[in-house]
């Protein structure tokens, strides 16, 4: 009887528990303001920070979502008119027009971002895990005083979120703990973007910020130099559709050029995996993987790429995945849908042969 007790007891005391995070966490959705950082090209919100959007109604449904966008011109306002309406939880758009900003330099962004979370009062704080993304948040933080979560591939609560470690291998579970803002990267290839239809009435107002914040020193740190990248008109690696990806099976640079031939017909993304970068046969812009960019095309297609770690790690949430590599043991085909043992240059001048030239 003393045991049924107990467990009668023990059982009760979860519920209460349970009871209580439960209460808590709808106590703490209302409470939910997000403040997404967004980037910005040809006067278009980038798809990445779409994603981020979605990663915020994923926090709470009844989000108050403030969108941030900084630079300079009038690529910058009319990116603030397609951000007004891009998303029903978009409450207000952000700018800060400033010279200061037309390039992405972490300093006088962080600082714009602590300027921005000090007058809001932002309970999230979300931006994508780009190259900008990466740059910025940690400085952001920092300034702030609270640890950011990196890479979130999944929330469960507003302040619980799913994030890969070992290279992918492994999801772990964390909870944030510390004082607002909860600041946070997302991998975009995890959340997809709204394709609800906005209305015409429903476009959040754009407000100016405040800029009197800025001072010499935080741009007199770091200084842009240029952008080097490749003049081609094939799609972005990080957005694209289909991705044709090659590694050190390759042999050479000029043995590239028939994957970009490829790319070409199939309207694809060209990458790369590190071994191929380090051995020069393309610039590591094309990198995939770990230490290069993060990719869920609807289609990867792999020709001579072992499958390494590292690689996975970039594009293990592909749709559908074929892997052409003549060792029939490589890791590769673990993750792949479809396979094919041979030669790849075999394999690469068939699909030139046989796919006709995109119109």
């Amino acid at each position: 009887m003393a045991m049924a007790a107990a467990l009668v007891a023990g059982a009760l005391q979860r519920g209460r528990a349970g009871g209580a995070r439960n209460v808590a966490g709808e106590a703490l959705r209302r409470l939910v303001s997000t403040l997404v950082v967004a980037e910005h090209e040809g006067g278009l919100v980038k798809p990445s920070s779409l994603s981020a959007l979605a990663a915020a109604e994923a926090i709470a449904k009844e989000n108050k979502v403030s969108l941030l966008l900084a630079g300079s011109g009038p690529t910058l306002h009319k990116a603030a008119e397609h951000a007004a309406a891009s998303h029903p939880l978009v409450n207000e758009v952000l700018v800060a027009d400033s010279d200061v900003f037309a390039h992405p330099l972490a300093e006088p962004w962080a600082e714009l971002l602590r300027s921005v979370q000090q007058k809001g009062g932002y309970s999230h704080v979300i931006a994508s895990s780009t190259s900008f993304g990466k740059n910025l948040l940690p400085r952001a933080a920092a300034l702030l005083d609270v640890s950011p979560v990196t890479d979130v591939t999944a929330i469960t609560e507003p302040r619980v979120f799913v994030r890969p470690i070992y290279a992918g291998n492994a999801l772990c579970t964390v909870r944030y703990t510390g004082e607002n803002p909860c600041m946070m990267s997302i991998r975009s290839t995890s959340f997809s973007p709204t394709t609800e239809s906005m209305s015409e009435t429903k476009v959040a107002p754009i407000t100016q910020v405040d800029l009197s914040f800025l001072s010499e020193a935080s741009s007199s740190k770091s200084s842009w130099v240029n952008l080097t990248s490749q003049d081609t008109e094939r799609p972005d690696l990080a957005n694209a559709r289909v991705v044709v990806t090659g590694g050190r099976g390759l042999k050479s640079a000029e043995n590239f050029k028939l994957l970009e031939q490829l790319a070409e017909k199939l309207g694809a993304a060209v990458g790369a995996t590190r071994a191929a970068v380090d051995a020069g046969y393309v610039p590591n812009e094309l990198q995939v993987g770990q230490t290069g960019k993060i990719v869920a095309p609807e289609l990867y297609i792999a020709f001579g790429v072992s499958g390494a770690i590292q690689h996975l790690a970039g594009m293990r949430d592909s749709k559908v995945i074929v892997a052409v590599n003549k060792d029939a043991d490589a890791p590769i085909f673990q993750v792949a849908d479809y396979g094919i043992v041979g030669d790849l240059f075999e394999v690469l001048g068939q699909l030139l042969e046989k796919i006709p030239d995109k119109k």
